[in-house]
């Protein structure tokens, strides 16, 4: 387009933030219609999104999968139940996996299988696990002039092999180490770390503060830390 004169004029800009189309709460809404409606591709894609994450999930609280699988059928079965009661107040993810996270919490009880209180009655709770995320001895004590400071700083791993710290064998030793952690501390790193959920969609899910899921994940990240000091100390 030009003007009066033949100059060139600039269009106005279209923001694509603005575009209802890249509206996340607008894809929602459709998706929640068209499950209403019966859409099973619309299901599908769910199932096909979120079923492996749900699943591993639901195993950190029953231990054994073929029970997990049950819990996840159960909660995708209540989400659909549910969905007209769905107020949007989080995403439909993150009431999804609380779904989720509380039919494993409930049928851990049933199976009486070994969980800490608070993962089942206080979820914002501290964790039920006192001992200290980094073993007291690294520090300095009490009387130092620097009390309370590292003896030694953390090992740097910039000199490892970069196909050292991505083998096969370092990421068992960290799924391992994540394993042997409190349930509430696993399943923030899990969520956090390994399924790439934010802090907010986490806190949202398990039904934690902000702040307490902040230091669930640092007591969970140093003792993988520590887990994986020893094992490249090995090396």
């Amino acid at each position: 387009m030009s003007d009066s004169n033949g100059a060139p004029t600039s269009q106005p800009a279209v923001s694509q933030a603005t575009s209802p189309r890249d509206d996340p709460r607008q894809d929602e809404r459709r998706l929640i219609a068209s499950l209403l409606s019966g859409d099973e591709d619309a299901f599908m894609r769910l199932v096909e999104q979120y079923q492996a994450a749900m699943l591993r999930l639901a195993q950190m609280y029953v231990g054994d999968r073929a029970v997990a699988e049950e819990v996840t059928q159960e909660a995708w079965l209540s989400a659909l139940k549910n969905l007209d009661r769905f107020e949007g107040r989080s995403s439909f993810k993150t009431w999804l996996f609380h779904i989720l996270v509380n039919g494993a919490k409930s049928r851990s009880l049933r199976e009486r299988r070994s969980i800490p209180f608070s993962a089942l009655a206080d979820p914002d709770a501290a964790d039920s696990d006192d001992a200290p995320s980094v073993a007291p001895e690294r520090f300095r004590p009490a009387g130092d002039t620097y009390a309370g400071g590292w003896l030694a700083f953390p090992q740097s791993w910039a000199h490892l092999p970069e196909a050292h710290v991505a083998s096969h064998e370092t990421r068992e030793r960290i799924l391992a180490a994540i394993e042997r952690l409190p349930i509430t501390q696993q399943s923030v790193i899990r969520l956090r770390d390994i399924e790439g959920y934010s802090a907010e969609d986490v806190c949202q899910m398990l039904r934690v503060s902000e702040a307490n899921q902040r230091v669930l994940l640092h007591r969970a990240r140093a003792r993988v830390r520590q887990a994986l000091e020893a094992y490249f100390a090995e090396e």
